[in-house]
């Protein structure tokens, strides 16, 4: 890079030497504003608040700049911009700043408008949004009507239920301003680019299964485990019920299609499941639920794409404050977990 410069710097001295020789002096005045253009010195002063947008270039932020104050001229942003990243976003700047201090500014986390919020695993859309307002202080009514909008949030399209589980959890500096449509199409973006990054419709299609279905694997990984390392085993019980045609019987999803929220179904609720005609309780009909239940993170996601080696068919968290999730491979011994279960509740 060093030697590149070099070469450049070279060439457009020797580009000076030769039009200066056959120039008047107003060509000689431009060469020497195109060189060292104007600039000014030092860290500046006051505040002014700058936009940059995404995929604004180079010259576009020195423009933004320029009009607002902050720098003398476009040419010397764009000299010290030096092939660095500028994140989209809104920031504050002072008047009257070199372009080299302009830049650090730029740099500098710090330096941007927003409000950082993070957005937990295994969380339903409904807990999202509610956060998310919470958070931003938008009203709740816009998320949700942003959330039905699915076309402007450009799900995938084999997200043929909807944005439940296409959220994707992580953390987001939202730039003060930004609707919620666009605070929801930045989540679904991040989703798409965790797929991307896993492989997901690959390994979907190598498994047997469509996106969609792996999604809802990956959701109900999310919301049964304790941990991360119970992941891939809890995504292998799914599997091996799935191929023995069992009912998958996950408290998780009944849940989910009663609108309630819980460790273990009672009698009564495992009524309203069944009555509840959902196509997403796995307790009385056969296969998956028709999509997702939660948001599920990258290592949910992962675990179902590459679930554990093993034989069982059962589950149980027998001690849920810690994180404790035993397995079994046949109903005696599921049955002894449930019992464990009961007695870490008394």
């Amino acid at each position: 890079d060093v030697y590149k410069r070099q070469l450049h710097l070279a060439a457009v001295l020797a580009l000076v030497i030769v039009l200066m020789a056959g120039a008047g002096g107003g060509g000689a005045v431009a060469l020497r504003t195109y060189v060292f253009p104007p600039d000014f010195d030092g860290e500046g002063s006051g505040e002014v608040e700058v936009a940059i947008g995404s995929g604004a270039t180079g010259t576009d932020i020195g423009e933004t700049l320029e009009e607002a104050g902050v720098v003398a001229s476009v040419r010397a942003f764009t000299n010290a911009i030096d092939g660095a990243h500028v994140a989209p976003g809104t920031y504050v700047l002072r008047e009257g700043m070199s372009a080299e201090a302009a830049m650090e500014l730029l740099l500098d986390p710090e330096s941007r408008i927003g409000i950082r919020v993070t957005i937990r695993e295994g969380l339903r859309a409904s807990q999202i949004l509610a956060e998310l307002s919470e958070a931003t202080e938008i009203p709740l009514e816009e998320f949700e009507a942003a959330y039905a909008d699915t076309a402007a949030l450009d799900l995938p399209a084999y997200a043929d239920k909807g944005p439940e589980g296409y959220l994707f959890p992580d953390t987001y500096m939202i730039d003060s301003g930004t609707p919620a449509v666009g605070i929801l199409n930045q989540m679904v973006r991040r989703y798409d680019d965790a797929a991307a990054e896993l492989e997901l419709e690959r390994r979907a299609e190598e498994l047997g299964y469509t996106p969609n279905e792996i999604m809802a694997v990956a959701a109900i990984v999310q919301a049964e485990s304790g941990g991360v390392d119970d992941m891939a085993k809890i995504a292998r019980v799914v599997y091996n019920r799935l191929d023995q045609g069992m009912y998958l019987k996950m408290d998780s999803t009944c849940f989910y299609a009663l609108g309630e929220y819980g460790i273990a179904m009672n009698a009564q609720q495992q009524q309203a499941c069944r009555d509840s005609g959902s196509d997403y309780e796995t307790y009385f009909r056969e296969g998956l639920p028709a999509g997702p239940i939660v948001s599920p993170g990258a290592d949910a996601i992962n675990a179902a794409l590459e679930p554990a080696d093993g034989a069982w068919l059962f589950f149980v968290a027998t001690d849920p404050e810690n994180g404790v999730t035993e397995f079994a491979e046949t109903e005696a011994e599921f049955w002894e977990l449930v019992n464990r279960f009961n007695q870490s509740q008394q």
